[in-house]
C-alpha cells in the first residue's frame, strides 16, 4: 500500500466538497502554503468585484501570473464571488460620486438601450460613472485584501494541520 492519501472519487461528497474544499486540499497537500492560498482566495474575491463587467477574469489571470500565485484557486474564487459583483456595482458607482463621477440615473433597461444604440455611445455616457467606481474600489480594495487575508490565514492553515495528521 502507498503512504500517499488518496483523494475521494468525484461522485461522493457534496458539490461543496467536490468544487471547492477538494481542490484547495489538493494544493495544501502539494505543498502550496497557507497564507499563499489566503493570499490568493483574498485577491480573486477583492478582484471579483471590480466595477467593470466582464474584467474580473482576465484581471485575475494577470494578478495571479504576476504574484506567481495558484490560477485555478484565484480564478473559483473569482466565479464564487461574482454574484457580489452585481450587489456591489452600484454602491460603487454611487462611491465614485466622491470622486467627480456625474450622478446619472442607473437602471439597467436605459444602459441597455443605450449599449444597443451604440457602445461608443455608452461609453460616453457611462465612462465617468466607471471610472468613478473604479476610483471608490481602489480605496476599499486594499483594506478587503487585508480583512480577509488575515480573515482566511487561521482557516487555511487549520485546513493544511488536519490535512497533514490525515497523512500521516
Amino acid at each position: 500500500m502507498s503512504d500517499t492519501p488518496t483523494l475521494a472519487p468525484p461522485s461522493t461528497g457534496s458539490v461543496w466538497q467536490r468544487k471547492v474544499v477538494t481542490p484547495i486540499l489538493d494544493q495544501l497537500r502539494q505543498g502550496i502554503t497557507p497564507e499563499k492560498i489566503a493570499l490568493t482566495a483574498a485577491l480573486g474575491a477583492v478582484i471579483a468585484v471590480f466595477p467593470i463587467l466582464g474584467s474580473t477574469t482576465l484581471l485575475c489571470a494577470l494578478v495571479a501570473f504576476r504574484l506567481k500565485l495558484n490560477q485555478p484557486i484565484i480564478q473559483l474564487v473569482n466565479y464564487l464571488c461574482y454574484p457580489l459583483q452585481f450587489a456591489l456595482l452600484l454602491p460603487f458607482y454611487r462611491a465614485g460620486e466622491w470622486f467627480g463621477a456625474p450622478h446619472v440615473n442607473l437602471s439597467i433597461p436605459e444602459m441597455l438601450e443605450r449599449f444597443q444604440a451604440g457602445p461608443m455611445q455608452f461609453i460616453a455616457d457611462f465612462g465617468l460613472v466607471a471610472l468613478g467606481g473604479v476610483a471608490a474600489w481602489c480605496v476599499a480594495a486594499p483594506f478587503a485584501i487585508a480583512a480577509l487575508y488575515y480573515g482566511l490565514r487561521p482557516v487555511f492553515r487549520a485546513m493544511a494541520l488536519r490535512t497533514l495528521r490525515t497523512a500521516a
